[in-house]
């Protein structure tokens, strides 16, 4: 992960770089910067039309009972499509856009279920069910007889006086 991270945040910003300056060596700076800006504008106004269309989509589903799981997949992919359209450059800008396009993201989606499946730990809690993050991570062994030390504080509120 930390592998992964390192090269995203040093690779792209250099392949971004590369890009914007052989963009600018080939049309000139002026047609650069105005694509460099127009597609932040209207990838913003995009991102922002699909996002209130699926918050309304969530809205609905919630109040008709149903889980609105896949309304939810797409709100995440909209909004990782606007942060990366607002990201002067032109991969992002790709990625950005590919994110709006619907068809493309319904492909996507079962790769980020099956991602969420093998990183989402379910056990049972006192409470119910307990979720865990493990990104990629096999969760740590508890042994019989390891013991973990807990205080209990009580807390009351006034409607229970």
């Amino acid at each position: 992960m930390l592998l992964t991270l390192l090269l995203l945040f040093t690779l792209l910003p250099m392949a971004e770089i590369y890009l914007l300056v052989t963009l600018f060596q080939t049309i000139g700076w002026f047609p650069t910067l105005l694509i460099a800006l127009s597609t932040g504008v209207i990838g913003a106004s995009l991102a922002r039309s699909q996002g209130l269309a699926t918050l309304s989509r969530i809205t609905q589903e919630m109040s008709a009972g149903k889980a609105p799981a896949d309304a939810l997949v797409d709100g995440a992919m909209i909004l990782l499509a606007g942060a990366l359209l607002v990201t002067p450059g032109v991969l992002t800008d790709a990625f950005g856009f590919a994110l709006l396009i619907p068809p493309l993201r319904s492909v996507l989606k079962p790769l980020l279920r099956a991602a969420f499946r093998r990183n989402l730990q379910r056990r049972s809690g006192p409470g119910g069910a307990v979720y865990t993050w493990s990104a990629g991570n096999p969760p740590p062994e508890r042994r019989a007889d390891q013991v973990i030390d807990a205080e209990v504080i009580e807390v009351r509120t006034r409607d229970a006086e």
